[in-house]
């Protein structure tokens, strides 16, 4: 990315919560040099002045939910030279995939007065199924030490330096004692992609998955031990499907577990 001019950095939004997003604009100083090293082109978060592309890189957060999204998406990919997706609903599809299991139009005829007014997929779907992604940055909301790591890395030409372990080191490297061990409480903490600083088991509560599967996970084996343990079954279903239950990982396991129970 070496340039006279400086690299021009663009962030969108699309369905999600903008928890990424402030990730970013928390990271105040850092980001003050990044500032530096960079031109804010498009953050309509952070102002609302906007240049307009072509853009060196493009964070995206939030997944494709309606047909102006994926337009969207296909519009900001041909725009830009790097695109990172950016936390769960980018990388996942987020919590709202949970709609991917039902009826969605059954859901907009119970929430809404007027259902006809509302325009959705049937899916809520990540980035990656719509353009190609360059990098993915778990979690939800993404670590921001880890969201400077990348593009530092991306300014430098290098590859980012991101933890490739699960959860439960963290828990041993903070001496947080096992929680499905010590107290028989489900945790995707082995499953899951480091990066959260093991906050949920630090008190009491089993992982949630938030930033998503670590590499080459052992699903059946987690869900066997939880099911050996007395864990419901529908109970795991439920854990399995939560901010990134639709990554492929903890939806495959998921299924499985459903099926079996049919």
């Amino acid at each position: 990315m070496a340039s006279e001019a400086r690299p021009r950095l663009a962030v969108y939004k699309f369905a999600s919560c903008d928890g990424c997003q402030l990730a970013l604009l928390n990271l105040e100083d850092e980001l003050l040099s990044l500032v530096g090293e960079v031109e804010i082109a498009y953050f309509l978060e952070a102002s609302s002045a906007t240049l307009p592309g072509p853009y060196d890189v493009a964070l995206v957060e939030g997944s494709v939910t309606t047909a102006e999204d994926v337009e969207r998406i296909r519009g900001i990919r041909k725009d830009a030279k790097y695109l990172i997706t950016i936390g769960a609903c980018a990388t996942t599809g987020g919590i709202q995939a949970l709609r991917n299991w039902k009826d969605v139009d059954e859901f907009i005829r119970l929430v809404y007065a007027r259902p006809e007014y509302i325009h959705t997929l049937k899916d809520s779907t990540p980035i990656s199924s719509h353009v190609a992604v360059d990098f993915e940055l778990n979690g939800c909301p993404i670590n921001k030490a880890q969201a400077l790591e990348v593009l530092t890395a991306l300014l430098q030409g290098r590859a980012p330096h991101l933890p490739p372990h699960a959860v439960c080191v963290e828990c041993k490297r903070h001496g947080t004692v096992c929680v499905t061990v010590a107290q028989g409480i489900a945790c995707l903490g082995p499953l899951t992609h480091a990066g959260c600083g093991a906050l949920c088991p630090a008190f009491n509560r089993g992982c949630y998955g938030c930033f998503g599967p670590m590499a080459d996970p052992n699903p059946d084996s987690l869900t066997a031990h939880l099911l050996d343990i007395g864990v419901p079954r529908g109970h795991i279903i439920r854990l399995l499907r939560g901010f990134t239950g639709y990554a492929d990982t903890f939806r495959a396991a998921s299924e499985k577990l459903e099926k079996v129970a049919q």
